[in-house]
């Protein structure tokens, strides 16, 4: 696969591991302050907006943690946020599914580089054979798909989740044409992931042996107790978009990847797997960030990569600080660069820190 040039450095930093989080979550004292960035999030005239929450993890432990605002409906009265109330993952669901392709191919039930088994591409001559699982996974499929969230007349992630292919999402993004040839373009596509989706579902024998997996390969041995994942009409896991869980449940799957795939003791994942989300491969021509598999990528000497969703869905991960941070609400994308620095702002206090420490102890850093 090409990847674009000049891509900073991949994995730079090794895991921890230590304590892993019990059904109630142990906390601590944070060795930062964090109560300007926590009102920061939380100020909705500032520039990030409605943030619902916040969850700064820390050595296995909550060392920070911020609720605010309701979530509103049509048919009921609002509900005030809380640490137990499920929030939709958005786009931070891709990188779960990539995790269950990573447990697949590390058990040799997938083949990255071998034509993706999609029944729309099976004629013969069409070019859209030669793309691979690997090709998908990276956003460099080659399809023709318009991730727009603002122009629905000229959005084919609108009319996907929500008008002509809602019912069959897959079938809607696999039809699109060529607009490249696979594995020379990037080009961010929810459409890709359910494509992706379905694979891993008819591979595994449907829907319910999709949420099978799930439930007991990845939610279940994370004790992501509020994960709720959703399914369409055709049975496809909308990956691209619809998980719910609370932001606690989701600090334990980036916890699980700052580990580098392990819960705990059990591994759920190779540690090659989570490497390889940690590489830059591609340069977001919109925001100047750097995408993985499924992943975004920091480039920056400590590895840290995240989960990312619409208007500013976080899950990052920093594995040399054993650190997680864990945002969601409604920024819009017009003020993403200002969440970015948010959530380096946080990284950097963390890493001030144990470099201190580390002088302290008279050791070298890592």
């Amino acid at each position: 696969m090409t990847s674009d040039a000049s891509a900073p450095a991949g994995v730079t930093g090794g895991y921890l591991n230590g304590e892993w989080p019990d059904a109630d979550w142990s906390t601590a004292a944070s060795p930062v302050d964090l109560s300007v960035l926590l009102d920061a999030a939380v100020d909705d005239d500032g520039p990030l907006a409605t943030t619902h929450s916040v969850v700064v993890v820390h050595r296995g432990r909550i060392v920070a943690e911020r609720y605010h605002g309701t979530l509103g409906s049509f048919v009921s009265e609002p509900t005030p946020v809380t640490s137990e109330v499920p929030l939709l993952s958005w786009s931070m669901a891709k990188t779960m599914l990539c995790v269950v392709v990573g447990m697949l191919v590390d058990e040799g039930r997938l083949d990255l580089d071998a034509p993706a088994a999609v029944p729309e591409w099976s004629g013969p001559g069409d070019p859209r054979r030669a793309i691979t699982l690997r090709h998908l996974l990276a956003m460099r499929d080659g399809l023709a798909f318009a991730e727009d969230y603002e122009d629905s007349g000229a959005s084919d992630v609108i009319d996907m989740l929500f008008g002509s292919g809602k019912d069959d999402m897959a079938h809607f993004a696999a039809d699109r044409p060529l607009a490249a040839e696979p594995g020379t373009r990037y080009n961010y596509s929810s459409g890709t992931t359910n494509i992706i989706s379905r694979l891993v579902g008819d591979h595994l024998g449907g829907p319910d042996a999709m949420a099978r997996f799930l439930a007991e390969r990845l939610f279940g041995p994370l004790a992501m107790t509020t994960a709720t994942p959703t399914f369409d009409a055709a049975g496809t896991f909308v990956a691209s978009s619809y998980v719910n869980a609370t932001a606690r449940d989701f600090a334990r799957f980036g916890l699980m990847l700052c580990r580098g795939g392990l819960a705990g003791s059990q591994r759920l994942v190779s540690e090659s797997w989570i490497d390889g989300l940690r590489v830059p491969i591609s340069l977001d021509p919109d925001d100047g960030r750097w995408y993985s598999l499924q992943t975004w990528v920091a480039g920056d000497h400590l590895g840290t990569f995240w989960c990312n969703g619409f208007e500013g869905q976080r899950i990052v991960a920093v594995p040399p600080l054993d650190l997680v941070i864990v945002r969601t609400g409604a920024t819009s994308s017009d003020h993403a660069a200002e969440l970015d620095d948010w959530c380096r702002e946080i990284i950097e206090a963390f890493e001030a820190v144990e470099l201190s420490a580390t002088a302290t102890r008279g050791e070298s850093p890592n």
